[in-house]
């Protein structure tokens, strides 16, 4: 874990607002609209952390009293939302509504419960991006477990050409193990997560966790 916290491209966000929604939604007890509304808040926390990392530019503007400078993102960057299905769509609309220039790009896979791998079945990416040395892409997935799907994901786009310092993960939990599958392949990618849990069991999912975070978020336990 220490060697974990010493990667400065791992952010954990472990302020106070973020620990007590993430003990609401750990709650097995929590109903599935209360879970929402506490990984919808999730959400604009880490998403604002995440976003640190835009390129900015300065313009001159005027404002009722004189002529100033000022700073915003930069318009020729290309700026992509990439929200894994079906759990990563609990942080999609926040991180459109923060960010309503960006585009957004659905990426469907599921994980075989056998052998834990990802199964493709959706992706809405470009084939080309129009500007991969100036697009930045974040890659929205609540759980980091084993880590099989993100290095799917993470692929998907850095062979298109973009810098691996410019995609982001974001993530309400991460397991040492899926940091660590990562990191094996990738040294730059930024991960933001809320907390790093004890680990992963036999059967993939992280330990203590929350559950199925799909499931919880769309009340689809039957």
């Amino acid at each position: 874990m220490t060697k974990l916290l010493n990667d400065e491209n791992l952010i954990v966000c472990d302020f106070p607002l973020v620990e007590h929604n993430l003990s609401v939604i750990r709650n097995k007890n929590t109903s599935s609209e209360i879970f929402r509304n506490a990984a919808r808040r999730l959400a604009y926390l880490l998403l604002y952390k995440a976003y640190s990392n835009l390129p900015m530019k300065e313009f001159d503007i005027e404002t009722p009293i004189c002529k100033t400078k000022s700073k915003m993102i930069d318009p020729e960057a290309d700026i992509i939302i990439a929200p894994i299905l079906r759990a990563g769509l609990a942080f999609a609309d926040v991180a459109s509504e923060i960010l309503p220039a960006a585009t957004i790009r659905h990426i469907g896979m599921y994980r075989d419960e056998k052998t834990l791998q990802p199964v493709w079945y959706y992706n809405k990416t470009p084939v080309e991006l129009k500007n991969p040395k100036n697009t930045y892409v974040y890659v929205l997935d609540p759980m980091l477990a084993t880590g099989n799907s993100s290095v799917e994901t993470i692929n998907l786009f850095l062979k298109k050409g973009m810098k691996e310092e410019n995609l982001t993960f974001v993530n309400l939990l991460a397991s040492p193990q899926g940091i660590e599958r990562i990191r094996h392949h990738f040294k730059k990618i930024r991960i933001v997560t809320a907390h790093i849990d004890e680990a992963i069991n036999e059967k993939g999912y992280i330990i203590p966790g929350l559950g199925d975070a799909g499931d919880r978020l769309f009340n689809t336990f039957n």
